[in-house]
């Protein structure tokens, strides 16, 4: 079965990135099975092979478009703010916002890092810590504007990373709190994580 028509090939690709998107994080990377995939977006193996010819490499490219959309919306979010306090609280209110409607995304490119080769694996995690110096640099400026204290400037950035990513795994639209009010008790937690005083 080749392209329906209407359907472009950029159509198709997002439609062969969206079911790996699932696939992989149902099953895992190494048990994407590409006949499967290609039944999953209505192809013929021969006419996926077009858009994916080589497993791994469709990997690194899914984790690579990841990335580059993340830094991309994160830029665009952050656009014109230049308070300390405004950024750490929209920089936590957009990476819960991102990483709970992308779940699927967030966790495969937290787990299949250990399927690329070491040039993909340093290309992706070189990105990932662009995004990690976002938030470090809002620590900082907040630092020198004396609006906290950084006892260690790496530590503390990861230690929030790690405190706002992990809700990605236990999120839920159908849960007992709704995306906005964890927002609210995440930046709360940030604000005290920085040792700020935070009215009940």
């Amino acid at each position: 079965m080749g392209r329906p028509a209407g359907v472009n090939g950029a159509d198709t690709l997002r439609a062969i990135r969206k079911a790996a998107v699932s696939r992989i994080y149902r099953h895992g990377f190494e048990a994407m099975n590409l006949r499967e995939l290609a039944t999953d977006v209505n192809l013929r193996l021969g006419s996926l092979y077009n858009h994916v010819p080589q497993k791994q490499e469709f990997l690194a490219s899914l984790l690579e478009g990841v990335m580059i959309e993340l830094l991309g919306d994160l830029d665009a979010r952050m656009a014109g703010l230049t308070d300390p306090m405004k950024r750490l609280e929209c920089f936590v209110q957009f990476h819960i916002e991102w990483h709970t409607v992308r779940k699927e995304e967030t966790f495969i490119g937290n787990m299949e890092l250990r399927s690329l080769s070491p040039p993909q694996y340093e290309k992706v995690v070189a990105m990932r810590k662009q995004y990690e110096a976002h938030l470090r640099k809002i620590l900082i400026d907040g630092e020198k504007a004396g609006l906290w204290k950084l006892e260690d400037k790496a530590v503390t950035t990861l230690a929030l990373l790690s405190l706002l990513t992990g809700i990605g795994a236990w999120y839920s639209e159908e849960g007992r709190l709704k995306q906005q009010r964890l927002i609210k008790i995440y930046q709360r937690l940030a604000k005290q994580l920085l040792g700020v005083s935070v009215k009940a």
